[in-house]
């Protein structure tokens, strides 16, 4: 029996990783070997997990809690697995689903019966990241409806803006020069300049 490990990944660093620890310290993971990303899971281009993938020897043991806090990359999912239980000769431990325990029923039904499983999950773990994107955007469409503006706040126009702007179009100073003396990047002034023209 190899070294026990644990993975956590959380999608942003605002979100909380104790419910995963917790799950994690049931299973007895030493907290020294518990490897934590904060990070979308689109990918495996992640710190901790490359750290741990390197750290892993065969017969060690991997828990996560759940299989979309490995991936949400249905192939990807599927890749990585094959490289911990195939190349690495580690067994994994997905917590919130007991089919998907390497240690158990290693012969062909039991690896068959895993593959199943793993497939499916895999599946939804990335069907419900689509899922997500599709919401926000639907979610961004509807607030921009309703009138909500994305972005920064508009900076005021400053004091002198209308005379510069004024003597801007009456061409005796240039764009650069207007931009300059209303302390704001020449794109700002025409973009506002157009406005108040416009106005």
């Amino acid at each position: 029996m190899g070294n026990q490990y644990g993975y956590v990944r959380v999608s942003t660093k605002e979100q909380n990783e104790d419910r995963q620890l917790i799950a994690l310290n049931g299973a007895e993971v030493p907290e020294r070997n518990i490897y934590v990303d904060k990070q979308s899971g689109k990918d495996f281009n992640r710190p901790m997990y490359q750290k741990l993938l390197r750290r892993l020897r065969p017969d060690d043991l991997l828990y996560i809690k759940s299989i979309d806090r490995l991936g949400r990359d249905y192939r990807e999912v599927l890749e990585q697995w094959r490289i911990l239980t195939k190349e690495k000769k580690v067994d994994i431990v997905v917590l919130d689903m007991p089919l998907l325990d390497t240690r158990r029923g290693k012969d062909l039904v039991g690896t068959f019966l895993s593959d199943i499983v793993l497939q499916v999950l895999s599946f939804v773990a990335e069907n419900e990241r689509k899922n997500i994107r599709e919401r926000q955007r639907e979610g961004i469409e509807a607030a921009k409806l309703r009138g909500v503006r994305f972005g920064r706040p508009e900076k005021p126009l400053t004091e002198n803006f209308e005379e510069v702007c004024g003597r801007w179009l009456a061409k005796e100073i240039s764009g650069k020069e207007a931009a300059r003396q209303c302390g704001m990047p020449s794109t700002s002034f025409y973009r506002k300049a157009e406005k108040w023209k416009n106005r």
